[in-house]
């Protein structure tokens, strides 16, 4: 027999296989033959060698089949590792010789094709190269597999075709945006990303969102920020320090918080932080022109920096809001500081958040799940919740991302003829937030703003806006997700959950003045001198503050009240109405027990606005003292006890201290509008307390309002500014 590489004829020249054996590291020495032998066992293919395996032999005789056996090998197109089944010989001879016939297409060149597309009727109608069959031994058939056919530059321009098409069709469907519903918050999710375009403005009345936080002299009359920056959203993944009253870990993830009565609660604790590192603010200044009340058209511009981070808790049971905190720093010209917490609904939009809670969606990006609940969003898709109307209108690609666009408008605003608020949504599956959120408000108890709007709206809208405009508008898009792993839990019970009447006040607690009392009771150990005692003084005011004196001995009332303390002295500053609707104020100083030399009269006025006079609608309330006791409580509420609180950590109020109260009953022109949308409310009681001093350079305040009905902390704002 001869050896395989004598039958196997290398189309490559000496040179060439000597090369691919000194680029495989192999010796250069021998023929040709050896050559090839030589970088076929080091794994080389056949066709890298340029071996022609084409064969034409002629078998006279059945004797030959051994010859026949030995050229077997190299006819077979299967490789070394393939087990071919034994033939048995052929019973007889074949005398007739056998020619195998190979076409032109059949051979690949060694050279790079151009590929030629071709229809299917070219290729039906392309003449074909007839391949002469005989008849041989089944162990020498060779059927070409998938890879030579596809070596046919026809059939690999018909392939190619098939492919394109069949990747284009896989790319269409399967980057088709599917439908979906909001994922749910887990634990540990946080969202980076930028705000653009920010732009707030407010007039008149609205100054006072921003005014009440920062004290000034001058006189602005419209004030306007236009901001841009950074921002991130977060659910706090709380660890077992936060179950410490819990009998087991299953609410693991949840935070505890305390609630306005200082009790501890489970919550989800969402924490918002705003880095505006560009920041300009326009002030525009009331002329100064005498009788004028124009305001200037040329603002004075000043740029700064502000950072802010509030933060929420969510109580995991009832779902209800129990807290916001928002702490913040502003450089602009000066610097100032402070920290803003209020307990329930309350926040920028202040009133209007109480109308209309779904306002707070506009300061951050939109909590899908919160908008749109489990509603399936697909295009053409719509719903309402939380007073805001969404629809789907389609998609929008963000850089090579396809999301959902959605459009929300707040119903409640609108209806209540109080201006607009709109946001437009980019949302997608994987993302628990709005990937993309642009913001437009404009708020305004203007009637150029109100047409079409009924009697009874225009109304509401001047009882609840105040004079002037607030717009705003803004862009978030995110920049960077993270998930977290275990998701909210909420609607479930936990152990230790404050009960109702931990929460809320016994009757033998509750006084009822209003029928007939002249104020608010006190009964303050606290305090030197407390409002019973200074209702003492008017006995020795007849002459000096007669009206005041006849009104409250003619079933007039104290509607406001203040005590402010200096050494061993106190100033009160009382407020009164009588029965006639007339009202005014007195102050005065007491410097002992109630007697003709302690009791100094100062100054008095009276009141061009009406005050309402109603008996009827006074609350019940919790008396002074129990309400000092109650925030004396430094396991409830431990930042009121400190140097930056109202109380001393041994128990008594800082010198600086000021201490009122505050009766607000509807009056007839409020009912009237009340009425129309429904039941006159009754009216309320609030304990406010404060307290400015300066400490180490910084001018210091901080100010607390209370609930007088059940003691419930409605909330506190303290600021320092250099």
């Amino acid at each position: 027999m001869k050896r395989l590489s004598d039958e196997l004829k290398s189309s490559l020249s000496a040179a060439k296989l000597k090369a691919l054996c000194i680029l495989n590291d192999l010796p250069t020495s021998g023929n040709k033959s050896d050559l090839v032998g030589r970088l076929i066992e080091s794994g080389l293919s056949k066709k890298e060698l340029g071996i022609e395996d084409l064969v034409e032999q002629t078998i006279a005789k059945a004797s030959a089949s051994e010859e026949l056996d030995a050229l077997q090998p190299s006819l077979s197109l299967e490789d070394d590792d393939t087990i071919t089944p034994e033939v048995e010989p052929p019973k007889e001879a074949i005398a007739t010789p056998v020619v195998l016939s190979v076409s032109d297409d059949d051979i690949l060149d060694a050279e790079v094709l151009d590929a030629e597309f071709i229809t299917l009727d070219e290729e039906v109608k392309a003449p074909k190269t007839q391949v002469v069959k005989q008849p041989t031994t089944r162990s020498a058939e060779s059927p070409a597999t998938l890879l030579d056919m596809i070596k046919q530059p026809k059939i690999a321009a018909v392939f190619l075709v098939v492919m394109i098409i069949g990747a284009g069709t896989w790319y269409y469907f399967n980057n088709q945006l599917e439908p979906f519903t909001a994922d749910n918050l887990r634990y540990g999710d946080d969202m980076s990303y930028i705000i653009e375009d920010g732009d707030f403005m407010a007039s008149e009345g609205f100054l006072d969102l921003v005014l009440d936080q920062i004290e000034t002299e001058d006189d602005i009359c419209k004030l306007r920020l236009i901001f841009a920056g950074t921002g991130g959203v977060a659910i706090t993944e709380g660890d077992s320090s936060q179950l410490v009253s819990q009998t087991s870990l299953d609410r693991m993830g949840a935070v505890s918080a305390k609630g306005g009565q200082g009790m501890d609660w489970l919550t989800v604790e969402a924490v918002s932080s705003y880095d505006l590192d560009s920041f300009t603010l326009q002030r525009h200044l009331r002329s100064s022109i005498p009788g004028s009340n124009a305001c200037s058209d040329f603002p004075a511009s000043v740029g700064g920096t502000a950072e802010l981070t509030s933060t929420k808790w969510t109580e995991i049971r009832d779902r209800a809001t129990i807290g916001t905190a928002v702490d913040w720093n502003l450089n602009i010209e000066d610097t100032y500081q402070g920290n803003l917490m209020t307990f329930g609904v309350g926040g920028l939009f202040g009133e209007l958040e109480t109308i209309s809670p779904g306002l707070s969606m506009l300061l951050q990006p939109v909590e899908l799940q919160e908008l749109l609940a489990n509603s399936y969003i697909d295009d053409g898709a719509s719903g309402s919740s939380q007073g805001w109307d969404w629809r789907v209108l389609g998609t929008e690609t963000r850089g090579s991302t396809e999301m959902w666009k959605i459009v929300a408008t707040n119903q409640d605003i609108q209806d209540l003829c109080l201006g607009s608020a709109s946001m437009t949504l980019l949302v997608e599956e994987s993302n628990p937030w709005a990937t993309e959120q642009t913001v437009n408000v404009v708020i305004s108890g203007s009637d150029s703003n109100r047409q079409g709007c009924s009697t009874t709206s225009k109304l509401l809208g001047d009882y609840v806006l105040p004079d002037g405009e607030l717009t705003m508008s803004h862009k978030f898009v995110k920049t960077s997700l993270s998930r977290g792993s275990k998701t909210l839990e909420l609607g479930l019970s936990y152990d230790a959950r404050p009960q109702a009447n931990e929460l809320s006040p016994s009757d033998d607690e509750l006084t009822n003045w209003g029928p007939n009392g002249q104020h608010m009771p006190d009964d303050s150990v606290l305090r030197t001198h407390n409002l019973e005692a200074a209702i003492q003084c008017f006995d020795y005011f007849q002459t000096s503050a007669s009206g005041a004196a006849a009104a409250l001995d003619d079933n007039g009332y104290v509607w406001r009240a203040v005590d402010q303390k200096y050494d061993q002295n106190t100033q009160w500053n009382i407020s009164w109405i009588a029965s006639d609707d007339a009202a005014g104020w007195v102050t005065f100083n007491m410097t002992g027990s109630p007697t003709q030399e302690n009791c100094q009269f100062d100054k008095k006025g009276t009141y061009d606005e009406t005050v309402s006079y109603n008996r009827d609608l006074i609350p019940q309330v919790l008396n002074l003292s129990t309400i000092e006791n109650s925030l004396l409580d430094a396991n409830r509420f431990p930042s009121i006890s400190s140097n930056d609180g109202v109380f001393t950590s041994s128990g008594v109020y800082h010198q600086e201290t000021r201490i009122g109260y505050l009766v607000v009953v509807p009056g007839s022109g409020i009912n009237s509008i009340l009425s129309n949308i429904g039941d006159a409310t009754d009216g309320a009681t609030t304990v406010d307390i404060s307290r400015e001093w300066t400490d180490d350079g910084w001018n210091k305040q901080f100010n607390l309002v209370a609930d007088a009905t059940d003691g419930r902390v409605i909330g506190w704002n303290y600021v320092m500014n250099t």
